[in-house]
């Protein structure tokens, strides 16, 4: 998944193309953060599992994915909209993107072994506003779960 997602994302790095890759790399540590902080708590798991995504997915330096996740670290008590998030991942992102960005989603969430109601609740919002159909999301969930199953 994550080779798919790293084709999927792959940019050429002109400048106007890093500063898109820098802010799609900014949103994605967000999200990734909110829904690993869904459950009231961010474990060592959870952070290493987004900064490998962020590193094997955008082909950043480990650095700079560590970087990205503490500045949103720093933030994650402030309160923030899904809105804010979505709507931009909604001019840019392709289904497919969105489908694999479900998937990650849950790859991060099922981490520590456990989904919270909040967590469920959370991917169902996104879902909703990435509008993600009911069906696409289970089945982006359902192919994580198998994934675990077999590691």
């Amino acid at each position: 998944m994550l080779n798919s997602l790293k084709k999927i994302f792959d940019h050429s790095k002109s400048n106007s193309q890093d500063n898109l890759l820098e802010n799609e790399l900014n949103l994605l540590t967000g999200l990734m953060i909110e829904a690993a902080y869904t459950d009231g708590k961010i474990d060592q798991n959870e952070i290493n599992k987004i900064i490998k995504v962020l590193t094997d997915t955008f082909g950043e330096k480990h650095s700079d994915a560590e970087l990205a996740v503490k500045e949103c670290l720093k933030k994650v008590d402030e309160p923030k909209s899904l809105h804010a998030f979505t709507s931009k991942f909604n001019k840019s992102f392709s289904k497919e993107k969105k489908i694999i960005l479900i998937e990650t989603l849950w790859e991060i969430i099922l981490e520590d072994n456990e989904i919270h109601e909040y967590e469920s609740n959370l991917i169902r919002r996104l879902a909703g506003l990435l509008y993600i159909s009911d069906v696409d999301c289970g089945n982006a969930k359902k192919r994580i779960l198998n994934k675990l199953i077999k590691k």
